[in-house]
């Protein structure tokens, strides 16, 4: 039996968290089995532990992984707008967009992994990392008057929602009101 070389070594277990990253995000944690994501990336279960002491170690990493390719999103969205106000604007539109619900395995990990930190008996690690992505996506997303934690909470529950309704035309219906709620100036509202 031949072994692999520190630096292959290295790109498989790389590959390994892209690879969990993606597919927590489309199948959720506990669709996904340690021989599912091996066999993805071409390699045996018994590799796995060998690069990670258990599933859950690896779902610290896959969630760390996703919220920083948002991270790189968020960057070009910032890099091709002129301002921090339009990027946001540009932001909304692909976050409520089709795209974004039909491909949830490179979507939002805010959204992708929500459902997983809030059932499972998640490892402290696990939801302190994803806690973290929360706030640093929500301080993108603040301006002047809030934290952009509304902002966040908005974006994910409509997300959530237009993939669990795919298929109908409730699930267009919720991204585009939200859209609108979003982007439309509001009328004032009557005191009370």
């Amino acid at each position: 039996m031949s072994r692999v070389s520190q630096a292959q070594a290295l790109e498989n277990r790389r590959r390994a968290v892209a690879a969990a990253s993606q597919l927590f995000r489309e199948r959720g944690v506990n669709g996904v089995s340690v021989a599912d994501l091996m066999k993805s990336i071409g390699l045996t279960t018994g590799g796995f532990y060998k690069q990670f002491s258990s599933k859950e170690a690896l779902i610290a990493e896959a969630a760390q992984t996703a919220f920083g390719d948002l991270d790189l999103l968020l960057a070009t969205f910032e890099a091709t707008h002129s301002d921090h106000d339009t990027a946001r604007g540009a932001l909304i539109d692909f976050y409520l967009s089709a795209e974004h619900r039909d491909q949830p395995g490179t979507g939002c990990p805010t959204a992708g992994f929500a459902g997983d930190v809030a059932r499972r008996p998640t490892p402290e690690e696990v939801r302190e990392t994803y806690a973290a992505g929360v706030e640093e996506f929500a301080s993108w997303l603040s301006t002047d008057t809030d934290d952009g934690l509304p902002m966040v909470a908005t974006l994910v529950g409509a997300i959530l929602l237009a993939r669990a309704t795919t298929g109908t035309e409730l699930s267009e219906k919720i991204l585009e009101s939200t859209h609108k709620a979003l982007t439309e100036p509001q009328a004032a509202r009557p005191e009370s």
